[in-house]
């Protein structure tokens, strides 16, 4: 399930929150991809879900008003702001009770870039808690 399941834009992943069980990754092409598979993507994730979300190259391009309602109901506070080449990494959940999520952003801005044209890259390790009832 974990394999080839990557590519340009916004990638997702969708893990159980009680088992810790993968459900459902996709990828969506935010430059010149069609805004309405993440729009139905993101309206499908079940409660009780963690969302681990990932970009690469350009996420934001094509993001409307609606996706960035339904990305904030997971618990981010970053895709208001998000711009093309951001980097952008985040772990929230459907329907979580929780004072505040997994998040790291960074613009991208040709003055401080790391890499020409592209910000610096993310890397982020840590522990994820089950969802308890």
């Amino acid at each position: 399930m974990w394999k080839k399941n990557v590519g340009y834009g916004i990638n997702i992943a969708v893990v159980n929150g009680k088992t810790g069980e993968g459900m459902k990754t996709a990828f969506f092409n935010m430059y010149d991809g069609d805004i309405e598979p993440l729009v139905e993507f993101l309206k499908s994730i079940e409660n009780g879900s963690i969302v681990l979300i990932a970009t690469y190259d350009d996420p934001a391009t094509k993001l409307n008003e609606e996706a960035r309602k339904l990305i904030r109901e997971l618990g981010s506070s970053a895709i208001q702001s998000l711009g093309f080449r951001d980097n952008w990494v985040f772990v929230g959940g459907k329907g979580a009770d929780v004072a505040s999520t997994l998040e790291k952003h960074i613009k991208n801005n040709k003055d401080k870039n790391k890499y020409d044209s592209w910000p610096e890259m993310i890397e982020w390790q840590g522990c994820l808690p089950r969802y308890l009832e």
